[in-house]
């Protein structure tokens, strides 16, 4: 119970899974990069767009999607070429491109949606999966992983040294361009999931929390992966069992496991920190 009895939570399960094993690692190379907050900023700025697809075709997964992928990828151009053309550094660019989009976004939805179209296109339907949507994040999961898997050199050399890549006849920019796609594709197939406001928790709470268990970048990603679909699992039961939403219950299990791994974790983790220093002190007190 209540996967074995139920279709539609067996859906949501493999979907949230699925959005779950790509986003982490994702997540992983936006706290690297110290970007997180820019995944916050993508999520939003595909809004414009998937409120387009929602005008023009209804509630179509595909116009949707193309939508979200266009409007994504034109903000994270453009604020890359303020960014560089301008005093105003990449992640103030992302903020307000995203402040934009966002506006942008709920105004379109609002002229022809009601109420409720616009809580599925934020919040998503997670527990509403169909063959199609099922289908798209477990394929851009899948693609991402596969395509993660073969920049994660330039990436984490990127992460540790940005001028080594980019002295290396322009890789660095290569493989940023590649890693914002990738982080435009997730954000688009995850809207579904879990909405264009939610699904950026499931990429960012288990990457942080993962960074208290372990230091490699490799093991920071399967890590992140398994506390995404640790929370995915333990959120659809709390969603169906005391008849809760099942977005935010997802968001706040990935939570809870952030700040289990923020008090305990022996990287860092608070109660680690605190015993470090006594240790410090009690050494300094026999000196």
């Amino acid at each position: 119970m209540p996967f074995v009895d139920f279709d539609f939570m067996r859906r949501a399960l493999a979907g949230a899974w699925a959005l779950a094993f790509a986003a982490g690692p994702l997540g992983v190379f936006l706290v690297l990069r110290r970007m997180s907050l820019m995944g916050d900023a993508m999520a939003h700025a595909i809004l414009p767009g998937v409120a387009v697809g929602f005008l023009t075709a209804g509630l179509s997964l595909g116009a949707m999607t193309l939508g979200g992928m266009a409007t994504g990828l034109i903000v994270a151009v453009l604020a890359g070429l303020v960014a560089r053309n301008t005093p105003l550094r990449e992640d103030a660019s992302f903020a307000a491109f995203y402040l934009i989009s966002l506006g942008l976004g709920v105004l379109l939805v609002s002229l022809k949606g009601s109420s409720m179209d616009l809580m599925h296109v934020l919040f998503g339907t997670v527990l509403g999966l169909d063959d199609a949507a099922l289908l798209l994040v477990t394929a851009c999961a899948s693609g991402t992983l596969l395509v993660l898997a073969l920049i994660f050199r330039p990436l984490v050399a990127e992460c540790l040294d940005p001028g080594f890549l980019q002295a290396e006849r322009g890789r660095g920019s290569l493989v940023h361009i590649v890693f914002l796609v990738l982080l435009v594709t997730m954000m688009v197939a995850g809207f579904q999931v879990l909405g264009t406001l939610m699904v950026v928790g499931i990429m960012m709470l288990p990457a942080t929390a993962a960074r208290f268990w372990v230091r490699s970048a490799g093991r920071q990603m399967v890590l992140a992966s398994a506390l995404g679909a640790v929370s995915a699992y333990a959120g659809l039961l709390a969603s169906f069992h005391f008849n809760v939403a099942a977005s935010p219950a997802i968001i706040l299990s990935a939570g809870a496991l952030y700040l289990i791994s923020l008090m305990v974790g022996p990287q860092d983790g608070l109660l680690q920190s605190l015993r470090q220093a006594r240790a410090r002190r009690r050494r300094l007190t026999r000196v």
